[in-house]
């Protein structure tokens, strides 16, 4: 069957309104209703042949598939080195500082993200290419609780 170009892309279009499975169930029906092959489809309208068959399977199965998109994306630091917060928490306690006024519980890091970098690869044998950024440091600190900045002394009060 020959597809005019608005039809082409009216379904190009409507497709693309949707998302996950009901994307993948539209695809399907129409491939199924206009008689059309993966190829086709994937040459005429755009569409991945993998998600035409995809769409097909579940159509005719019955079962939806999950999508995994937790699974997607860069993995976090402590995946490829476990024991860096511990680490990062070793070289850190002899730096750290409590609020000069005693009002809040912060922690206050008088070593720089750049100088636990430093010391990750002197005092940690850390392979310099393999330690993360300096900025991949200052937030791991941030979510441990260290706030990376500089600690202002208490002012005496006037009497």
């Amino acid at each position: 069957m020959e597809l005019s170009p608005e039809m082409r892309c009216w379904l190009a279009e409507t497709a693309s309104s949707f998302h996950g499975a009901r994307r993948r169930r539209f695809i399907a029906g129409t491939v199924q209703a206009l008689g059309l092959s993966q190829r086709q489809a994937a040459l005429d309208l755009g569409w991945a042949r993998d998600t035409v068959r995809k769409g097909r399977h579940e159509l005719h199965s019955g079962i939806t598939c999950l999508d995994n998109f937790s699974a997607r994306g860069r993995k976090p630091i402590e995946v490829h080195l476990p024991s860096l917060r511990a680490d990062i928490c070793d070289l850190v306690q002899d730096h750290l500082q409590a609020d000069p006024t005693f009002q809040t519980t912060r922690l206050y890091c008088r070593v720089s993200a750049a100088e636990v970098r430093q010391q990750l690869i002197d005092r940690k044998g850390y392979p310099r290419g393999q330690v993360p950024s300096v900025q991949t440091i200052t937030t791991k600190l941030n979510d441990l609780g260290f706030r990376l900045r500089p600690v202002t002394k208490s002012k005496p009060q006037k009497s």
